[in-house]
Parts: structure tokens; sequence; C-alpha cells
């Protein structure tokens, strides 16, 4: 379902229309959304993204321009969530605090078609205090980290 509040910007590819959920949120400009995606209120998914299936963006992401979001990725937006208050309550929205995420390319350079990259959320910065957005990139030999 894509709700008429969902701002899709020219050229933008959602392969499966009936297969995602995406609410409140705006995706840029020759974007792609494959199945099984679910974008919630808020969410700013920049130009030429490409965000594939079975994944979750949660209120208080913003996917800057370029970045790939692999398969079944889960983002959240609160940084210590659970379930119970610490006198055993159900939490409720007042029990928490969205912690905004930013999400950027990651610079990166292949010296051979078999090197892999993946941005991967390390730290910090002033504009987001509380949430993980500072991007660096690995590279993957066979599976494993060098």
């Amino acid at each position: 379902m894509i709700a008429p509040d969902v701002t899709l910007d020219e050229n933008v590819v959602i392969h499966h229309p009936q297969l995602v959920n995406l609410y409140g949120c705006r995706i840029g400009e020759a974007s792609r959304i494959g199945a099984f995606v679910e974008i919630q209120r808020g969410v700013i998914v920049g130009r030429r993204c490409k965000i594939s299936s079975h994944s979750f963006i949660c209120d208080g992401v913003t996917i800057e321009d370029g970045v790939f979001v692999g398969h079944g990725v889960m983002f959240t937006n609160d940084r210590f969530p659970r379930a119970l208050t610490p006198d055993g309550r159900l939490q409720t929205d007042a029990d928490w605090e969205l912690v905004p995420t930013r999400v950027a390319k990651a610079p990166w350079s292949a010296p051979a078609p078999s090197s892999h990259a993946t941005c991967r959320l390390t730290r910090s910065s002033p504009e987001y205090p509380r949430a993980l957005s500072a991007a660096r990139a690995a590279q993957h030999s066979k599976g494993v980290e060098r």
C-alpha cells in the first residue's frame, strides 16, 4: 500500500507497489524500492537510492543520496529499545525519545570486480548527537572482513 501522503519524486521505481507499505515518507528521484519494504512517516530517502526487499525504515531515519540498503535491513529509532519501563509497565510513546539516524553513502573504490563494500554506522555526529550516523567503508574478501 502506498498512502496518499507519500511523496514520490520523478522516476521512482517500486517493483511491486501492492507488496510495500509506505506512509508519510518522501522518496527521492530515481530511487528504487523492492518488495516487502515498509517505510514509515517522517522518513526521507534521497535520490538514486536502492532499498532492497524485506527492509524496514522507521520514523527518524534519513537516507542520503546514493545509498544502498541491503535485503532485510531493519532500522530502530530508539537507542535502548525495551518493552517495559523500570517499574514493569508496558512502555508508551511517553517512555522513549525518537533518535534521528542519518545514513550517508560510504566513500570507497573497488580495485577489482570481486570487491564488495558496505556502509557501516560507526559513531555519532554533532547534528545527530545520540544517533549512529557516520559511515565507513568496509571491504570484504570471501565473506571475512579485512
